[in-house]
């Protein structure tokens, strides 16, 4: 099973439409996947219709209960859901007692490789035990950054924790989210990336009214929108990149 982060520092930057995105395209290809959600938050979740259980969720990072008992069925095939809700919040104060302190989240994601060839992680915009068990589990951290300078140093941000703590830099792997190709800056940064997106995917989601109606349905793109829909095809084209990165 191959497994990746959705990941930025910062939020709003469109992290979780392309967890839920990318997570439901897997899916459609035949790929057997698993979106878990360690977002407190819970959008993807909420996306998915999918509901925590509190009790088990800490049961299961203390070590106490088995990770398959947090899975739930989503309303589409091959693709299955680990949801969050709030009690995620406590996931740090949990994980900073594990021990070794880096590698839980990859322990409890092994036994799904018996079912799934993809896990999908959300996660949340912090520097944290979380995120460092993140790295760890996962074979690419994806960054979705805005083609602004705050975004930008964001992703920089990110790429210096890795070299600091001894993360393999090359795990990462940006894109351009949220981009609007009215505006300069954008416009700038997409026709000139800095050296932070030099490893990125050349797929660009474009900032459109259609992701923002994925509230509206709590659905993925290809379930409401229509084929040539310019965010659809984004979608896709990230898919395929990260698809044909992994392997897959």
């Amino acid at each position: 099973m191959r497994s990746i982060a959705l990941y930025n520092l910062k939020g709003g930057v469109g992290k979780t439409a392309a967890s839920v995105n990318l997570a439901y395209l897997a899916a459609a290809h035949g790929i057997p996947t698993l979106l878990w959600d360690l977002d407190p938050q819970g959008a993807s979740s909420w996306y998915f219709h999918g509901e925590a259980e509190e009790l088990k969720a800490r049961k299961v990072f203390e070590g106490t209960s088995p990770a398959g008992r947090l899975v739930k069925p989503s309303p589409y095939k091959q693709l299955s859901l680990i949801p969050a809700d709030l009690s995620y919040r406590y996931l740090d104060i949990i994980l900073k007692k594990v021990e070794p302190p880096r590698e839980a989240l990859r322990r409890l994601l092994k036994p799904f490789s018996e079912q799934y060839a993809l896990a999908v992680l959300d996660c949340p915009p912090s520097l944290s035990h979380l995120a460092d068990n993140v790295f760890a589990a996962a074979d690419r951290v994806l960054v979705p950054a805005v083609p602004t300078w705050l975004s930008l140093r964001a992703l920089e941000q990110v790429q210096a924790y890795f070299r600091t703590e001894g993360f393999e830099p090359k795990k990462i792997r940006p894109f351009y989210s949220m981009a609007d190709r009215r505006r300069s800056l954008h416009r700038e940064l997409l026709e000139n990336p800095p050296a932070a997106m030099a490893r990125r995917y050349p797929a660009v989601i474009p900032y459109a009214s259609a992701v923002e109606r994925m509230g509206e349905h709590r659905a993925p793109l290809a379930a409401y929108a229509g084929s040539d829909e310019p965010a659809l095809l984004a979608y896709a084209e990230l898919w395929l990149e990260l698809k044909r990165d992994l392997g897959l």
